[in-house]
């Protein structure tokens, strides 16, 4: 995607001044472009850490020794072209990514699929995840509804929100026919990377991340990690950057308040200060959203503002780390997802890829093990949640029965965008009632295939884009899967699923 003719930047003598609220990837990515174009930015984020979901804080564990406690595994996606290109101005070579080498799935009955095998050009992809998993064969291929499954290979954005916002993704899958084994070990993945019961996720986004990993790209579905801590990996180079670039980064600041000003631009309140700015960047999770629009009685017309009120955020979920006196089995892979298990989503063995960990294991001769458990049911009693992973975590890999938990930490949340059936026409855009406000995040509508992260990354750079194009500055190129099918033949199949 081309951004709007215009100027490089903008000449230090008339450079606006833009508050971008929210250091979580939308808000950095945001920043980055507008300091890049000259723009004296303030970027104000209410945690002492950027980040946002994927910031960090030091903890200090029984035995002595400190370590960086984080809200739980992400997988970079190679698909995330726009994400990687705002990290990439620090590490150009992505050198503090690390791969690995599989995503291996596995169901409480026995059965496991990867995709370290599977071919990565479409439609080689999902013929060949076919071919080559136990749980999805060609018997089960030939009982699915062949005409309800053609929409999967021809997908379109944003007409696919218009065809299928109105169905869950459970009941997009029993139109189908999955067999109930690749339903759990596939396609669950991806309702579960939104932290949502699939039974109630709008199908439009089951079908677009099928597009994404499956046939608009050539990555497949492996994936990097962070070499380190996200902090030090990621934010901490990418916060000096933006200083560098004269961005004012304050931490430790919630915003109140953003409120327009008589005379054009906004005023950002924050506890101490009410600061004037040419224009904002509201880049917050959905109930941050929520409060500061809420707060700012004179920001969007009414029928925007019950749009934002209406927003939406997905059931609590659970990240307990444990650090063990003794290692997992040396054959167990980094990240595993798992379905049937009590709750137990997936499993991630920190000292095979980050540092920290991997120099704490060293040193001690034990592991450190991540669980998630994701759309956790109201009401569940925490304590018992958290027993719950800890007993799978054994069933799943034995030898962890007999190791004593030198440490733990539990951390819930409860701040994901939920993107429930029908909800697509009502969610927020980038572009705001207000010329000078515009939002950026991984709950904000973006007509472009993209999810997750890379939403995140890629509304922030539209939104400071955005801004810049009414100043008549460049803003970037972005980057994405094609908003169609790749395959000619696989359109033609698409389109005979439209009529």
């Amino acid at each position: 995607m081309m951004p709007a003719p215009g100027r490089d930047r903008f000449d230090p003598a008339d450079a606006p001044g833009v508050a971008v609220v929210g250091g979580g990837i939308a808000g950095l990515a945001a920043a980055t472009l507008l300091a890049e174009r000259g723009a004296r930015v303030t970027l104000y984020e209410r945690e002492e850490s950027l980040g946002g979901r994927l910031a960090g804080w030091r903890t200090r564990l029984a035995d002595g020794s400190e370590a960086t406690m984080t809200r739980g595994f992400h997988a970079f996606f190679r698909q995330y072209y726009n994400l990687r290109g705002l990290l990439r101005r620090t590490d150009p070579g992505l050198d503090r990514l690390r791969p690995l080498p599989d995503y291996p799935l596995r169901h409480s009955g026995g059965l496991t699929d990867s995709f370290a095998r599977v071919p990565r050009t479409p439609p080689l992809s999902a013929l060949g995840f076919v071919a080559l998993s136990p749980t999805f064969g060609w018997r089960d291929l030939a009982a699915m509804n062949a005409r309800a499954a053609l929409p999967l290979l021809d997908v379109r954005v944003p007409e696919v929100y218009e065809r299928f916002d109105g169905m869950s993704a459970t009941a997009f899958l029993e139109r189908v026919r999955f067999p109930e084994a690749a339903h759990h070990l596939a396609f669950e993945v991806f309702s579960r990377s939104f932290f949502a019961d699939p039974r109630e996720l709008s199908a439009a986004e089951l079908l677009l991340m099928f597009h994404i990993y499956f046939l608009g790209s050539s990555e497949g579905l492996l994936f990097d990690v962070p070499n380190e801590p996200f902090p030090q990996a990621l934010w901490e180079p990418l916060g000096d950057y933006l200083r560098s670039l004269g961005t004012e980064v304050r931490t430790g600041t919630p915003v109140h308040g953003v409120h327009p000003c008589d005379a054009g631009g906004v005023e950002v309140r924050t506890d101490s200060v009410a600061d004037r700015h040419d224009a904002a960047v509201l880049a917050l999770d959905p109930g941050a959203l929520r409060e500061v629009v809420a707060a700012s009685p004179g920001l969007g017309t009414p029928a925007w503002r019950d749009g934002i009120a209406a927003l939406v955020t997905a059931p609590a979920f659970l990240v307990s780390r444990l650090w063990l006196d003794r290692p997992v089995r040396a054959d167990r892979p980094g990240f595993l997802g798992t379905s049937g298990y009590d709750g137990l989503d997936n499993i991630s063995v920190l000292d095979r890829y980050e540092g920290e960990a991997a120099r704490w294991a060293d040193r001690t001769g034990g592991s450190v093990v991540e669980l998630h458990a994701y759309a956790v049911p109201a009401g569940t009693a925490r304590a018992a949640m958290q027993n719950r992973l800890a007993e799978s975590l054994r069933r799943v890999y034995p030898e962890t029965r007999n190791a004593r938990i030198v440490d733990a930490r539990h951390e819930w949340r409860s701040d994901c965008p939920f993107f429930p059936v029908g909800s697509h026409s009502r969610r927020p855009t980038v572009v705001t009632p207000h010329p000078r406000v515009t939002l950026a995040g991984d709950a904000i509508r973006c007509d472009l295939p993209v999810a997750l992260m890379e939403r995140a990354a890629t509304t922030g750079f539209l939104a400071a884009g955005t801004l810049l194009a009414a100043w008549g500055v460049r803003g970037q190129v972005l980057w994405t899967v094609p908003r169609a099918g790749r395959t000619p033949a696989l359109r033609a199949l698409g389109a005979a699923g439209r009529h």
